[in-house]
């Protein structure tokens, strides 16, 4: 018998076919030889039992009419063993099943069914991702072999600092020992194992939204250096500096993703609706969409109302939802092709339909039931030229429904395009009567003095260069203990302060800055990685003025800057960006 740990992930795995029918059995390897497996074959339950005492499989297709021992006795004693508690059983069957039958082959241990006559794709299909499971996991046996190997050697040469660690090591193992008892001792317990999904869902957005804030950080000093080139006109040509912003946008616009996506899964986006024109919403969308069309030669054609078609909405994320409908229909289209955009308000079903279409590779039909699945994308070559997250999709429709509304997909098959709709309320903003313009210092009269605060190095330089290109006195600091004496001798008008400082964070800097005598009008500015709703609550609370995510746009610094210099009654007591 060659054991799991011994074999080699790149070896054909071993298939067990189990059916008292030698044509069935027939049929079976026909289907799967193609596969380049080895198969095995038995013809009852007790046979089935005995190839697996001889050998380890990577999957068991059991037949579940047998007579003498049926499939679901068969798969009782397999999962009983130790060795095959975890082998997958694919269940076939020439009867329609009920639901109780399927239930309860599923406690058992299944993982599938399939129905006869046996459709060789469909088989083959399951086969095959079962299969390369199961490989998977042979890799995963064979790199922790390895990774004792190297264990043992790191011990070798440094066996005085590793036998602390060794021993911490030792105690969370049984920890851990103790902890799996527990688990194994509840598994069964339906409520316990949904209560670990839930866990590990909310473990996986924590660390989506962790790593969207790292990424952030070094992405400041990057954006503030492209500004910096901007400003200064000495980018060289223009379309380099082009391509770098654009590039840099992707990349956030990526990041937003991730923490939309971890934020609409714990229910905790909440959209800014107001009054705003559907009009709008699509420019602002054309325009983030309009790099990748342009790189990929496509024509676009739009069609919207002449007449002003107006929502109650959160303009940002239905500009987003458009946006990235666009870009699939750019990265799934072949150069030079065409891509429509049609919008139309149904007032009779107080709806407001839009259409995207395009000419690209199209969708099968079990294509068109998971495209807007978490991390789903199309297999084909071109997610491998262009790559992609697979949760842009899925990013419109959580969108789309927040605002009470549906998005449909339909194709008439490969390479024959593809539509996107989305259907929105068409609900009447109330009216909104005109405010008064009050005279304000204009914006190029203004020269704030700046305090920029960061740890950062290479962020707080390059935003400090960044201010004092737009024409204002700036200075700054790395260390934030620093930051109090500096207030008295540089008596700032405006603070960018980082967040997340070591020693003293923005959130303990930003109050002691509001009581100090004489800085009554001061601004504090949030710059930060974190960007939640919780976080800019936290940022209010602290005392800051405004928060900004990093990397902060060049505008909004501008309009920091320069925006007249407020009396102590009209310092906001909310973050209201």
């Amino acid at each position: 018998m060659t054991s799991l740990a011994t074999r080699s992930p790149d070896e054909p795995v071993k298939i067990l076919l189990v059916d008292d029918q030698p044509g069935r059995l027939l049929t079976y390897r026909a289907i799967l030889e193609p596969l380049g497996e080895h198969l095995v074959e038995a013809s009852s339950g007790v046979e089935a039992l005995k190839r697996l005492m001889e050998d380890d499989f990577a999957l068991i297709l059991l037949d579940v009419n047998m007579p003498e021992m049926d499939g679901f006795e068969t798969a009782s004693l397999i999962h009983q063993h130790p060795r095959f508690e975890k082998t997958p059983i694919i269940f076939v069957t020439a009867v329609n099943v009920t639901d109780m039958d399927r239930l309860r082959g599923y406690k058992l241990g299944a993982v599938d069914y399939v129905m006869v006559p046996v459709i060789p794709e469909i088989l083959r299909s399951k086969v095959v991702v079962l299969a390369e499971l199961h490989r998977k996991r042979l890799e995963l046996q064979a790199a922790n072999v390895k990774l004792e190997a190297a264990n043992r050697a790191l011990q070798a040469e440094q066996a005085r600092e590793l036998e602390v660690l060794n021993e911490s090591l030792r105690n969370a193992n049984a920890a851990l020992g103790a902890q799996n008892v527990e688990l194994h001792g509840e598994i069964a317990e339906r409520k316990r194992v949904e209560q670990l999904l839930r866990e590990a869902d909310r473990r996986k957005d924590e660390f989506l939204a962790t790593l969207a804030h790292e990424l952030r950080n070094p992405l400041a000093p990057l954006q503030n250096a492209l500004s910096i080139r901007r400003l200064s006109d000495s980018s060289g040509d223009p379309g380099l500096q082009q391509v770098m912003e654009r590039q840099l946008a992707l990349l956030v616009r990526l990041i937003d993703d991730l923490l939309d996506i971890a934020r609409i899964s714990q229910a905790k986006l909440t959209l800014r609706k107001h009054p705003t024109l559907l009009s709008d919403i699509i420019d602002s969308a054309v325009e983030v969409a309009r790099p990748a069309i342009e790189q990929g030669g496509h024509e676009l054609v739009l069609a919207v109302p002449e007449e002003p078609v107006a929502l109650v909405a959160d303009q940002a994320r239905l500009s987003q939802v458009f946006a990235n409908l666009l870009n699939n229909a750019a990265k799934y289209s072949e150069p030079h092709g065409r891509i429509e955009l049609e919008a139309r308000a149904d007032a009779d079903a107080g709806r407001v339909e839009v259409e995207v279409r395009d000419s690209g590779i199209g969708l099968e039909d079990a294509q068109i039931h998971r495209i807007f699945e978490m991390f789903s994308q199309v297999e084909t070559e071109v997610d491998r030229t262009h790559g992609g997250l697979g949760i842009g999709l899925t990013l419109v429709r959580r969108l789309v429904e927040m605002h009470g509304g549906e998005v449909s997909v339909a194709s008439e098959g490969l390479g024959k395009g593809a539509r996107f709709g989305v259907s929105l309320p068409l609900e009447h903003p109330p009216a909104v009567p005109p405010q008064p313009e009050s005279p304000t210092q204009t914006g190029s009269d203004v020269h704030k003095r700046v305090l920029v605060v960061d740890d950062n190095r290479d962020a707080a330089d390059t935003l400090a260069m960044m201010i004092e290109m737009l024409g204002h006195p700036v200075r700054r600091l790395y260390d934030p203990q620093a930051v109090v004496a500096e207030m008295e001798a540089f008596h700032p008008d405006i603070v960018f302060l980082d967040v997340g400082m070591p020693g003293l964070s923005g959130y303990e800097l930003a109050p002691q800055l509001r009581a100090m005598p004489g800085f009554e009008e001061l601004e504090i500015v949030a710059v930060t990685g974190w960007g939640q709703p919780e976080d800019r609550r936290r940022t209010g609370e602290a005392g800051f003025d405004e928060h900004l995510v990093k990397p902060p746009a060049l505008d909004a610094i501008r309009r920091l800057c320069e925006q007249p210099v407020r009396s102590v009654s009209g310092r906001r007591e909310r973050v209201d960006g």
